[in-house]
């Protein structure tokens, strides 16, 4: 996304999102910011006066859709929307050691956190170490080094849309290909943002 493109996409309600999280990340360290972002993240999903752009409700055929929303000059973060058509999801993956919030906005996905066991060069061992169902109005954080997860929309028909908070835009993580048994290989990937519909 270029700078002339910024601040991001108009929405019914956008003042007010962007207002509530500007005040969390004023408050201290990354626990206390994300702390107070996943309360205000679950109340701005049930907020009837915030509207998505209608664009976040369309799936992309072939991969989950990613459309930044707003990026904060002042304060750096990123605000991106994920659409997740049905059976879409991630591979085990990371966010580059930036903090991030995650709401679900509509329909429901499936998250599963991993425990990093040890590492050998481009090879690594997880555990998964919890797994929920989250819906609509629900939120969570993730701080590094507490931040390996995958998330996907296991319903066969169901569109699912998401919201996350990260610390700064995130263009690139490391995605984890699984081998034998617990271990994985680490690969690095770009995350490029998908233009409204």
């Amino acid at each position: 996304m270029t700078d002339d493109a910024l601040p991001g996409m108009p929405f019914e309600g956008r003042d007010r999102f962007i207002q509530a999280v500007d005040e969390a990340v004023r408050v201290g360290d990354e626990h206390a910011v994300t702390a107070q972002l996943r309360s205000a993240l679950c109340g701005l999903i049930r907020d009837p006066g915030i509207r998505l752009p209608a664009c976040v409700h369309d799936p992309i055929v072939d991969h989950y859709a990613r459309r930044e929303l707003y990026r904060s000059p002042g304060h750096g973060y990123s605000i991106v929307a994920m659409t997740w058509g049905p059976g879409q999801g991630t591979p085990v993956h990371d966010h580059c050691g930036l903090w991030c919030v995650e709401g679900v906005w509509h329909g429901e996905l499936e998250i599963t956190q991993y425990e990093l066991l040890e590492s050998d060069g481009d090879r690594c061992r997880f555990r998964a170490a919890g797994g929920m169902q989250a819906g609509p109005g629900s939120a969570g954080s993730l701080i590094p080094p507490h931040e390996y997860h995958s998330i996907g929309n296991a319903s066969a028909d169901a569109v699912a849309v998401s919201v996350h908070i990260y610390q700064a835009p995130i263009e690139h993580c490391c995605k984890f290909e699984p081998l034998d048994g617990e271990w994985y290989r680490r690969v690095d990937a770009s995350l490029s943002v998908d233009r409204a519909a």
